[in-house]
């Protein structure tokens, strides 16, 4: 998602000196720093560490930027860099026993991609779920609720049928998965997977039916 206009948005106006542009892309992309951050098996200060210094990284570096859409790859880059960074200097870093060692660490640049498709999907989703109607939005959010909410409390808050519960949650699935931010996303995933003769498996719907 390259060409993400929210991204270029946001990069535009945080270079600008917008506060609230800045705010939201930290807000944004904190959960992949996070997220790399945890595949190298840091200490939880450690991991704040990494973040406060891929912030400062980025706010020296986005006057250069030459393609602010890249961003996220950037920062995912970044983090996995101070991640062996903060490893080499062994700081509050307790020994593993090379028996439980996690065995994706090594395979630093292979986690980094996953890190960054997944978020990439996961914003995509929540896109789409803030261009669905707030009774779908919801809807949904009760339905994937841990455990679920049951019908006859659907039915109450939302003044709904029972009979009707599952007929609307088809309707809105198909509002989501009908949302630019997806259709995006799975039409960029087809394209990849035609490049790299990867088949259907890269561009699998995000919202299983």
């Amino acid at each position: 998602m390259r060409d993400d206009p929210a991204v270029i948005r946001l990069v535009t106006g945080a270079r600008d000196g917008d506060k609230s542009a800045w705010d939201e892309l930290v807000e944004r992309y904190a959960p992949l720093v996070w997220a790399v951050s945890r595949r190298y098996r840091l200490s939880a200060e450690d991991i704040d560490d990494v973040g406060q210094s891929v912030w400062l990284l980025l706010i020296e570096h986005l006057p250069g930027l030459r393609e602010p859409a890249a961003l996220p790859g950037w920062i995912a880059t970044t983090t996995q860099r101070e991640c062996l960074r903060v490893l080499r200097v062994g700081r509050r870093v307790e020994p593993i026993d090379p028996a439980d060692a996690d065995p994706d660490v090594p395979d630093a640049a292979v986690a980094v991609d996953e890190e960054l498709l997944l978020h990439e999907r996961r914003e995509a989703l929540r896109a789409a779920f803030g261009q669905l109607a707030p009774r779908c939005q919801l809807l949904l959010s009760m339905l994937t609720q841990d455990p679920p909410v049951p019908y006859s409390e659907i039915s109450r808050k939302l003044h709904m049928p029972v009979g009707s519960i599952g007929p609307n949650r088809a309707r809105c699935l198909d509002r989501l998965r009908q949302a630019p931010a997806l259709v995006a996303l799975i039409d960029t995933g087809n394209e990849t997977a035609h490049r790299t003769g990867g088949g259907e498996q890269h561009g699998r719907p995000v919202v299983d039916r």
